[in-house]
């Protein structure tokens, strides 16, 4: 490929750098918009009418393989936008599962959000230390128990799902356990692909210490 035929993509790179946007550095990098094969341009124009913002965080990574990124999207267009437990309690499993993860961009997005969202600074900081929260509501508290065991266990005790299933119906478990299963798929990509904080994020702290 010679010199100017490289420009393009050059270009795309040094936009994102310069935009603070964040990119997969060590693994897949982020394929700028002007190097996209038809697929992945479809894929980027759809993504940009569901979320009416371009490509970004996990998706980047997910873009090498745009069926799977368009699946993905759309079914974060209903568990992040539209869960049967509402956007707060699904906030507060996300930050379970970014931190069981350690997954630092997702929590940079998710962290702010949640406390946007009326979770308490506390609970936040407790579960970025690894810590059971003190003084969450009934609900956090039901959620919490739900979302550590599904991660920790592997399965929900008899006594998690009576609480969860009662609080929130069946189809609030099933949404319930899909939020943790989507947002693990997407931690998943980012740890693999070594996806970057931008230059304000913070690590998360590494377990064990």
């Amino acid at each position: 490929m010679t010199r100017l035929a490289r420009l393009p993509a050059l270009l795309g790179l040094c936009a994102l750098l310069t935009s603070g946007a964040t990119f997969a550095q060590a693994r897949l990098a982020t394929i700028p918009p002007t190097a996209y094969t038809t697929e992945q341009q479809q894929a980027a124009d759809e993504f940009l009418a569901a979320r009416k913002v371009p490509v970004f965080g996990p998706f980047e990574p997910l873009m090498y393989s745009p069926q799977v990124m368009t699946l993905a999207r759309s079914m974060g267009d209903y568990l992040r936008y539209k869960p049967s437990i509402g956007t707060t309690l699904s906030e507060l499993a996300i930050l379970v599962t970014a931190r069981e993860w350690t997954q630092d961009y997702e929590w940079y997005v998710h962290a702010p959000i949640a406390l946007k969202n009326g979770i308490k600074p506390a609970v936040v900081d407790a579960i970025a230390d690894g810590r059971r929260p003190l003084g969450m509501s009934e609900d956090e508290e039901i959620v919490y128990d739900f979302c550590i065991e599904l991660h920790r266990n592997k399965r929900v005790s008899d006594a998690s799902y009576a609480r969860a299933e009662k609080r929130f119906g069946k189809p609030g478990v099933v949404d319930l356990t899909a939020i943790n299963g989507y947002y693990t798929l997407l931690a998943m990509q980012l740890n693999m692909a070594q996806y970057g904080l931008p230059a304000d994020g913070k690590r998360l702290e590494r377990f064990p210490k």
